[in-house]
């Protein structure tokens, strides 16, 4: 099996998990790989995608790949750098020429709930069911080029045998993206607790305006369903989701709660926050898939917490000589 995006959050987690049931795994990943969140003993390569050249080398002798590799990060980042994120579908469109060159049978692509109509997910939302994807308006160059590459995926079906199509909402945990401009919405409160926390500081400032509504899924549930995608029969795209809703207070109070502090929480809704609500329907995951998020946000919250706050004092103490580097959140 293949993975790419091995080197990054969601990529590491599948590797372990894949490894651990005793399949042979390739992993790739643009990054060095002093960067990636995990390292496993097994065969692993740094190189671009965008390379059509290298993917052909990719996918020679595997059967399945899992697609994981995109350039993206929080709703901040993806704003600020819209062509490079609409451009990971170049990596897509090299990797399904290679894979149907190379005779492999199974292609999961992780796509992103970001495809999904901006219009729809406002102050009354609907639930996000698969064939809402009209009228078109995903969120950003990085929601178009997920829809596109759905697109992509699915007239590759022609020379791919099994293709498959995960649209992920708000995965997070441990091992992943926290203080590099590419965190999402909890790794950066926890990162802004845990500072807030080892400095004394009472008040932490989240972008937004604390009301925006959101689900999160655990990576391991994530991966979980990810693995039962592969096997099933479902060629349509699925929903990867918690059903569990929490506004961005409630986030950071949580994580507040989790850390042991009293913090003020003060909003700047001048930063880019996304839509106002975005509320996942998981049915076809239930019924294909036999499939729902097993994790309650509180406990992998705490987890995710204490993994980032470990970062943070590791960080601090690497720099503690350092006496232009701050730690504060709050200004």
């Amino acid at each position: 099996m293949l993975v790419t995006g091995a080197g990054g959050f969601i990529g590491g987690h599948l590797v372990k998990s894949l490894l651990q049931a005793g399949h042979a795994v390739v992993c790739a990943d643009v990054k060095p790989r002093e960067r990636w969140w995990q390292w496993f003993e097994t065969a692993n390569h740094v190189g671009d995608l965008h390379d059509p050249v290298w993917c052909r080398g990719l996918v020679r002798g595997v059967d399945t790949v899992f697609h994981l590799a995109s350039d993206m990060g929080g709703i901040g980042y993806i704003r600020r750098h819209d062509f490079d994120c609409a451009s990971s579908a170049a990596m897509t469109i090299n990797l399904l020429r290679a894979s149907a060159a190379s005779g492999v049978s199974g292609f999961v692509f992780t796509s992103s709930a970001c495809v999904y109509p901006q219009a729809l997910q406002g102050m009354d939302p609907r639930p996000l069911s698969e064939a809402q994807i009209n009228p078109v308006d995903p969120e950003g160059g990085y929601g178009w080029e997920k829809l596109f590459s759905e697109k992509l995926c699915g007239f590759a079906g022609q020379h791919i045998q099994h293709i498959r199509i995960a649209r992920l909402f708000n995965v997070y945990g441990p091992h992943g993206a926290w203080n590099d401009g590419r965190e999402k919405a909890p790794a950066a409160i926890c990162r802004k607790v845990a500072l807030a926390a080892l400095n004394g500081q009472s008040c932490i400032r989240v972008h937004g305006d604390g009301t925006q509504i959101r689900s999160f899924l655990h990576v391991d549930d994530c991966v979980a369903g990810l693995l039962r995608l592969a096997r099933s029969t479902c060629s349509e795209p699925v929903n990867l989701a918690s059903t569990e809703l929490v506004s961005i207070r409630e986030l950071a109070e949580m994580v507040a709660k989790h850390a042991g502090v009293r913090i003020t929480i003060s909003f700047d809704s001048s930063m880019p926050s996304g839509v106002q609500a975005r509320v996942p329907d998981i049915t076809r995951a239930l019924r294909r898939l036999e499939w729902r998020s097993a994790i309650p946000l509180t406990e992998g919250l705490g987890a995710t917490y204490q993994w980032i706050d470990e970062q943070v004092a590791s960080t601090r103490k690497s720099f503690s000589r350092d006496s232009g580097w701050s730690f504060s959140e709050c200004q």
